[in-house]
């Protein structure tokens, strides 16, 4: 078994996908009667990886039939137009609201240069290609697409992003959730009980929406979560709570800076409510291991607060 992938039950295999750091990001093969769906690409350097997966189960790039970002953003989808290039194949599915960055990545381009500098996007995230119009299927909520056997269905989950769908496997009884029901770094769990925690990253956080996705989520009674970011989730019934109060808690936060006279640090208090919540958890973690897991998560959540809050304030 190569060292960056994991067999799961169900025909499902994870992939690291090499991002940034190990164990930071997943993708997933869904294998069945030698057919392939790849669920989130991670970056374009990941691909080698795919294609090392598919050989040590004797098959090929010709094999895969679907290529599924669960949303746009670069460490789910910027590996896929690299993908569709050597998967001549399979089709993309993707989010209404997110094709046209799939077609046209100039803009997902631009606003990833912004933040990481061209030089570095280039390092963490590669190539980003553009895939072929003719290629992609818009999966709205509720449709469903057969890979050899075995049913899929997409999901529309709004709140972390209004581009982001999960899709339902039923022969696991499992969701493929990308970031709708949040992170779990395996570094975090403690005596078996992973951490959970919502990526409120730019610029479309809407938490009443993302309550109201998760609960449609958790009505389909899934057994099992595969996470992006990281790794299966066993018995999601166990952490919805927590996820749910998570979200609220940050958005308040973020709303009790806005409203305070005092000159507060945001991106302190989320850092203190973080490590408040993993000592509650259990977490033995010193600060300099914790911030080599979460430093740039929080960075992301702190920015994606900061917008919500900035697009309250115009509402009002």
């Amino acid at each position: 078994m190569l060292s960056y992938s994991k067999n799961l039950d169900y025909n499902i295999i994870q992939i690291d996908t090499g991002y940034l750091r190990q164990g930071l990001a997943a993708c997933y093969l869904v294998i069945d009667s030698g057919r392939v769906a790849v669920i989130d690409t991670g970056v374009e350097h990941t691909a080698s990886r795919v294609e090392e997966v598919l050989r040590e189960q004797g098959l090929t790039t010709d094999n895969v039939d679907f290529i599924v970002p669960t949303h746009v953003h670069l460490d789910h989808a910027g590996g896929a137009g690299k993908l569709m290039q050597i998967c001549q194949n399979a089709s993309l599915v993707i989010h209404p609201f997110g094709s046209r960055h799939m077609i046209d990545p100039s803009r997902l381009i631009a606003g990833a240069e912004a933040v990481y500098g061209k030089e570095g996007l280039h390092r963490s995230v590669g190539e980003i290609i553009p895939v072929d119009r003719d290629r992609v299927i818009e999966a709205a909520d509720s449709y469903r697409f057969m890979l050899g056997s075995r049913e899929l269905l997409v999901i529309d989950t709004p709140g972390h992003a209004r581009h982001h769908f999960c899709i339902w496997d039923e022969a696991s009884k499992g969701f493929f959730t990308g970031d709708t029901f949040g992170l779990a770094y395996p570094e975090l769990e403690c005596d078996g009980r992973s951490f959970i925690f919502p990526p409120t990253t730019p610029v479309q956080f809407d938490p009443a929406a993302w309550h109201a996705s998760i609960d449609r989520l958790m009505a389909m009674h899934p057994e099992r979560m595969y996470l992006t970011h990281f790794g299966q989730l066993d018995e999601p019934v166990v952490y919805m709570n927590d996820l749910h109060r998570r979200i609220d808690d940050l958005a308040a936060l973020a709303l009790d800076h806005d409203k305070s006279a005092a000159d507060l640090d945001l991106a302190a208090s989320v850092n203190a409510y973080v490590n408040q919540e993993l000592t509650a958890h259990g977490s033995k973690l010193d600060k300099e291991k914790l911030g080599q897991i979460l430093d740039l998560d929080i960075d992301l959540i702190v920015q994606g607060l900061q917008v919500w809050v900035s697009r309250q304030r115009e509402s009002e």
